[in-house]
């Protein structure tokens, strides 16, 4: 039997596999209509270097940039990254330049940044906290986002499940589905065209797609692309099974 979903001036609140209770924006679709199609985002997952692409973009592409880039802390080879099994890896070991962030801006509205304190950025009023207490100590009781927004600073301290788990990681710096659509439920509007840059585990793909938003993401390394579109698979494929049961 086909399961349906009733939307109700525009949002719903069944959020499929991993909603985790977010409401969704379903664009395009009126208020009270019946809809049978959970996959109403275009996410694409780009194996190649963002920075070539955005150079090429024109201005202003994108509404919305939530970005991680690398620290220059080497997560990828440290104590804590368990993820030997793709290998040495050299992504973190320098922050991105200059001609990066003058892109990042360049293409995009607004800017979300993650690890906004490794790096030479204005002063940020409407900062993002990631409060990951309690934490072991030899970890980082959270996490620093710079932004663009001229607003009062939030806190997240939602539940993460299992995804950030050893065992269910496939990046060590992997952020859970339900950060990102927090991000988007609080920074983005019914429209917005979104960019991720470094997209490694590419959780943010999979909030997209729930919540109904485009979005192009760049993964310059082939392991984590190849593991990050497996995983976006599997996400699609459980959606269909939900949707078809």
């Amino acid at each position: 039997m086909e399961r349906i979903i009733k939307v109700i001036n525009d949002y719903r609140s069944d959020a499929g596999s991993v909603g985790l209770g977010v409401s969704c924006c379903l664009r395009s679709r009126s208020a009270g209509r019946k809809v049978r199609d959970l996959l109403m985002s275009n996410v694409r997952i780009i194996h190649g270097d963002s920075l070539s692409a955005m150079k090429a973009m024109p201005d202003k592409s994108y509404e919305l940039a939530i970005v991680d880039p690398p620290y220059g802390i080497n997560m990828a080879n440290g104590a804590h990254s368990n993820l030997k099994k793709l290998g040495n890896k050299d992504w973190d070991i320098q922050t991105p330049d200059n001609a990066y962030f003058s892109e990042l801006f360049r293409v995009s509205e607004n800017q979300i940044i993650w690890g906004g304190n490794y790096f030479s950025l204005m002063p940020c009023r409407g900062f993002i906290f990631w409060d990951k207490t309690p934490m072991p100590p030899s970890y980082a009781a959270g996490e620093y986002a710079w932004t663009s927004f001229n607003c009062n600073a939030k806190k997240w301290n939602g539940k993460t499940g299992n995804e950030t788990s050893v065992q269910f990681r496939i990046h060590p710096t992997q952020k859970p589905v339900a950060l990102y659509q927090w991000l988007l439920k609080n920074y983005a509007k019914p429209g917005d065209k979104i960019l991720d840059t470094h997209g490694g585990s590419c959780s943010i793909a999979i909030a997209c797609d729930i919540m109904g938003f485009d979005c192009d993401i760049y993964e310059i390394d082939a392991d984590y692309y190849k593991a990050a579109v497996e995983r976006f698979e599997r996400h699609k494929q459980q959606t269909v099974l939900e949707f078809s049961a």
